[in-house]
């Protein structure tokens, strides 16, 4: 075999290396959690019964979900929480739905005594999931809701 056909042979064969090997690395990207379907929902406590307030939300990552973290808060505070500041936050309770789908809900009971202190009008919930892979996704304003008394 002549140098120049072999060494053809090596480039060609180098190239296909390279383009299969940047396929699998574009493969196996991970991508961060996806947050779809979310509502909130706060219900006024009665005098017999608590209330709530409920965000429902399918989180999806390709390596499964570990966690989703929520909090409210009222529009009007300003607040604008920070994915830093969600780390602390209170876990929603998650349910896997397939390989890559988990359902979160987060309730909060509300007595009709703290309802009575919070701030009437528009509330957001934040949102903060973690993947198992360790990818997160902030989700500032993830839902909006209103609180009457």
């Amino acid at each position: 075999m002549s140098k120049r056909i072999l060494f053809s042979s090596l480039i060609g064969a180098v190239a296909l290396a390279g383009v299969a090997a940047g396929g699998i690395a574009l493969a196996s990207a991970s991508m961060e959690p996806t947050l779809e379907n979310g509502s909130a929902r706060y219900v006024v406590p009665s005098d017999t019964s608590a209330g709530s307030f409920t965000y429902t939300v399918d989180v999806s990552d390709d390596s499964g979900v570990r966690d989703l973290k929520v909090l409210a808060w009222p529009a009007s505070s300003k607040l604008d929480p920070t994915e830093v500041e969600l780390g602390s936050a209170e876990s929603a309770t998650c349910q896997r739905t397939s390989d890559e789908t988990t359902r979160c809900t987060y309730t909060l009971k509300v007595t009709k005594r703290e309802a009575a202190a919070l701030t009437q009008g528009t509330w957001y919930a934040s949102a903060l999931a973690t993947a198992e892979d360790g990818d997160t996704t902030f989700v500032p304003r993830a839902a909006t809701f209103d609180v009457t008394h």
